[in-house]
């Protein structure tokens, strides 16, 4: 009976989507607020309600080295967080996963949700918009820019994008400024210009052929929504490891 809902819903849903029909622009209408902030409300409820549901989930379970029969929410959180915290050992060291892996799981989990919320026909993902992804790219570049001064102190810091010759320091210096600095437009344009191009191709197959044929897109539209969380993800592993390797390298001498 389940698999009939989901038929239904996505037939019906393909009809709305032809036909233009996008539950955020609408409520955008009647609320006075933009239709991608309340995708992203939206979104946000769902990661906190999918969070919530993790939580009483583990709680409940009597060992949770041991996994739920299934498909279950426990599961696929359990598992895409194993993966990621593999990918990075593999990209930052296993200290330096442990440091910073929650920002990188966040980041990982709730890009994720909300490219996923784009796929459902009548819907929309805040991360078309570029204010939204702009926003998680200024907080990424915070980030990983106040890791790296935490590790190795400011002055330190700085003297990283002098590079290792000081007669060239004042040539290297600007270059290195500029290059970090467009890091966050960077993760910005590159998420936001995959989701809405995936989008936009789902959008014009639903208006040309509403049934049946759509189906194949959607799951190209979570594939890819899953690979640019990765992608973004994997590039925020990246820059921390870059910031903060002079710290870590530090500490490897010393124990030596």
């Amino acid at each position: 009976m389940k698999y009939l809902y989901l038929i239904a819903f996505l037939f019906t849903n393909s009809v709305w989507a032809s036909g233009g029909y996008n539950f955020f622009t609408n409520a955008s209408h009647t609320f006075h607020i933009p239709a991608h902030t309340l995708a992203l409300i939206f979104g946000s409820l769902v990661f906190l309600l999918v969070g919530f549901i993790y939580r009483a989930k583990v709680s409940a379970v009597k060992n949770i080295t041991i996994p739920d029969e299934g498909i279950t929410v426990r599961n696929i959180v359990e598992s895409l967080g194993q993966m990621m915290y593999s990918t990075a050992k593999s990209v930052m060291g296993e200290e330096s996963a442990r440091r910073y892996f929650t920002y990188v799981i966040f980041c990982f989990c709730f890009i994720l949700l909300n490219n996923i919320l784009g796929v459902f026909p009548g819907s929309m993902s805040p991360n078309q918009n570029l204010n939204t992804t702009l926003a998680l790219g200024i907080f990424t570049f915070l980030y990983f820019n106040i890791q790296g001064i935490r590790a190795v102190g400011i002055v330190n810091y700085l003297k990283h994008f002098a590079g290792p010759m000081p007669a060239l320091a004042i040539l290297i210096f600007p270059i290195e400024i500029i290059s970090i600095s467009v890091r966050p437009l960077s993760l910005a344009l590159r998420l936001r210009g995959n989701m809405d191009g995936d989008h936009l191709i789902l959008g014009i197959f639903s208006e040309l052929v509403p049934y049946i044929v759509p189906i194949p897109f959607y799951a190209m539209g979570i594939f890819v929504s899953f690979l640019q969380a990765f992608v973004f993800a994997l590039l925020t592993m990246i820059y921390i490891g870059m910031a903060t390797a002079h710290h870590d390298h530090g500490e490897h001498e010393a124990h030596h």
